[in-house]
């Protein structure tokens, strides 16, 4: 991300809370931090989270690194102002409290800006969507809660999942980036960080860092193709660094492609071997159904309808799953 922002010239980075995991990891990588964060040319502003709430007081993280710890001490830059609201342990009642004070503070000559953490309940986010931490609320908020404030961008941390951005009454932007890399295998697709000019609407960047991926390849008995070589295809499809979560459904006729449900989960196993993190095997070998009759004689009646490719192939799959269920 330090290299991205050099590249693309930005003024100024912020990380919206949990750049560390724990207290522990904060001790340990602080060196680290202290020279990734010193002389890239632009500033970072950082706010606690939840995960790191109890990390920053008296720290030092870099000559450019400024951490906000109270909502009345923003970070000033040329005309923008940057509010930090730093993870704490409390209700919905007390963040509009804390609001309506900000409320005043913020100036109509800057461009204002809150970086946040915890959860919009507009979202209507799955609680997956925010790794391991449970049922638990933290700093629940709603857009309804920024009305009448003079901000231009709310910049928000704790969400894990996908970019995704809201529209202030005012016409600003409440915006969750997701995490840069994927923390669980729930979080799946390739990362993304948020890069935008002021003034303007946020736009999602790419990243290339580590994340998960589901790949789904359903097999055709009718293909001739080796059921093993589309799975490879799939998989060589997907992001260098991808770590794939894979599922092998549909048919297979092992009559035809000469190999028995055995050897091909083994040769599956082989191909997904360095890339896969879970491989699931629900396809099935429906070679006696292929050579039943009574299939056969609906296959040539469903061969003569006018049927569009993609409802026979939904009346093919009903056929073979009722044949299936017929053979228990």
């Amino acid at each position: 991300m330090i290299e991205i922002g050099k590249r693309e010239k930005v003024g100024l980075m912020v990380v919206s809370g949990d750049l560390f995991d724990a207290k522990i990891d904060a001790e340990d990588l602080r060196p680290k931090i202290r020279d990734v964060f010193s002389n890239n040319g632009f500033n970072i502003v950082m706010i606690p989270g939840n995960h790191d709430c109890e990390v920053y007081k008296d720290m030092y993280f870099g000559e450019d690194a400024t951490v906000l710890t109270s909502i009345d001490k923003p970070y000033e830059q040329e005309n923008v102002r940057v509010w930090g609201m730093p993870f704490e342990q409390v209700d919905s009642g007390k963040i509009l409290e804390t609001l309506q004070h900000l409320k005043a503070l913020l100036g109509e000559d800057y461009v204002n800006i809150i970086l946040y953490h915890g959860e919009l309940l507009d979202a209507f986010f799955s609680r997956k969507d925010f790794g391991e931490e449970g049922e638990e609320r933290y700093m629940p908020v709603r857009l309804s809660h920024f009305n009448g404030i003079n901000v231009q961008y709310v910049l928000g941390g704790h969400f894990h999942s996908n970019f995704d951005v809201r529209t202030l009454d005012k016409g600003g932007y409440f915006v969750y980036p997701g995490s840069p890399i994927s923390i669980t295998k729930r979080e799946t697709g390739q990362r993304k960080v948020n890069i935008f000019e002021i003034g303007k609407k946020p736009k999602p960047y790419l990243l290339n860092t580590p994340h998960f991926e589901d790949v789904v390849v359903g097999l055709d008995p009718y293909k001739t193709e080796d059921p093993a070589e589309t799975v490879r295809a799939h998989i060589q499809r997907t992001h260098s660094n991808a770590k794939v979560i894979l599922t092998v459904k549909g048919f297979i006729d092992s009559e035809k492609i000469r190999k028995k449900e055995p050897e091909l989960v083994e040769h599956i196993k082989r191909i997904a071997k360095g890339r896969c993190v879970e491989v699931h095997f629900e396809f099935r070998d429906i070679h006696h159904i292929l050579d039943d009759d009574l299939f056969k004689s609906f296959m040539k009646k469903l061969d003569k309808t006018t049927f569009d490719e993609e409802k026979k192939l939904r009346l093919r799959d009903l056929a073979i799953k009722a044949m299936m269920e017929a053979n228990k």
